[in-house]
């Protein structure tokens, strides 16, 4: 059978059809499930192996990016959730996925089930949608297997993609190896500096793990670079679809 993954859709929510796309064009049972037919208990968490939380801006981003739709799953969803994690599957946020992740305290540390980290404004002040540049960090991190030290241009899109947490918490990353993707310069460097690193993420983070590598948040978008053509660099093989597959194999 195709692994199934659970592509899950609220108000705002706006790259689920092409986070679809992405995983049936690597051979998954890809379907959209609105939050409230969760809720209802018509659709259950526990028929996927994959949940994604793709990239949009749910419920507006009133409040602050992802917290509303993050309060939602943490007050509705939690037991499901947490079963879904206990069972070894696999959860990938991104963009505001990302960010509904890391507000939920699903990212970096979801056994301590609080918040330890969050995603702020860009430095920038404004919304920045382009291509950048990512190297891929060793990490227990399923999505990136056969990437690590590898330097890759993939496409971001937000307005609060700022990784941000206290020193201590950000030590504590560091040691445990869950900072799975960097900002990079063009020269495969990690960078704080403006524009390469399109929002001013401490320690030039762009993606983050638990520490099982099976919960996994990443700002930039995998699933709009899934077909040589949508690049301007035509060396490059699609990183999406690395991506997307390693966690089709785990899986299968």
């Amino acid at each position: 059978m195709k692994p199934r993954v659970c592509i899950l859709k609220t108000d705002g929510t706006n790259c689920d059809n092409e986070t679809v796309h992405s995983f049936e064009k690597v051979g998954a049972d890809a379907q959209i499930v609105l939050l409230n037919q969760l809720r209802s208990g018509e659709k259950k968490l526990s028929s996927f192996e994959i949940l994604v939380i793709p990239g949009g801006f749910s419920y507006g981003d009133d409040i602050a990016s992802g917290k509303l739709f993050a309060l939602e799953l943490m007050n509705f969803l939690s037991d499901q959730l947490h079963d879904f994690i206990a069972q070894s599957k696999l959860i990938i946020g991104i963009c505001n996925g990302f960010q509904v992740l890391v507000r939920a305290g699903l990212l970096p540390y979801p056994q301590k089930k609080e918040q330890h980290a969050t995603l702020l404004h860009n430095n920038s002040g404004k919304f920045e949608c382009r291509w950048i540049s990512l190297i891929i960090e060793p990490s227990e991190c399923i999505f990136m297997r056969g990437l690590v030290g590898k330097q890759i241009k993939i496409p971001v899109a937000h307005g609060e993609g700022k990784f941000f947490a206290t020193q201590s918490v950000m030590d504590q990353l560091e040691s445990d190896q869950l900072v799975v993707a960097r900002y990079a310069s063009p020269e495969g460097v990690a960078t704080d500096h403006y524009p390469d690193n399109p929002n001013g993420s401490l320690h030039a983070i762009a993606g983050v793990c638990d520490s099982t590598g099976r919960i996994f948040g990443l700002m930039p978008h995998p699933e709009r670079f899934i077909y040589e053509y949508q690049s301007p660099f035509q060396e490059q093989e699609p990183a999406g679809i690395t991506i997307f597959s390693n966690a089709i194999s785990y899986m299968s």
